[in-house]
């Protein structure tokens, strides 16, 4: 698997446990003290580093850190619309959109030397 599918991939997937461990608690913690929620988030966090570190690390050995950091943010908002809409409920509003198409063109700029 080429290193940046293998970047995407685990990018992803600790984005999922990051947005668990950022946000979850704000529905399943909310009547517990915010030192259990802390403890709890850090614990789901531990799985986050697991996969973040080595994704920044293969990342990095065909990107730059400013391109590992843009591709971070893009999949951090792909994962955190529909947890957002889904689990916790919020209602989705345009800005989202804009937001997201702020990002593709940070990822334009960032990239373009790359497309060509």
């Amino acid at each position: 698997m080429p290193p940046a599918l293998q970047t995407i991939l685990l990018l992803s997937l600790s984005n999922v446990f990051m947005t668990f461990a950022w946000y979850a608690h704000l529905r399943e913690l909310a009547h517990r003290p915010w030192l259990i929620a802390a403890l709890v988030s850090w614990g789901i966090a531990l799985f986050e580093y697991l996969l973040q570190v080595p994704a920044n690390r293969i990342g990095h050995s065909v990107m730059t850190v400013a391109e590992l950091k843009l591709l971070q943010e893009v999949i951090t908002l792909t994962v955190f619309v529909p947890f957002a809409v889904f689990y916790l409920r919020e209602r989705l509003t345009w800005d989202y959109l804009w937001a997201g198409l702020c990002l593709l063109g940070a990822v334009y700029f960032m990239f373009r030397s790359r497309l060509g």
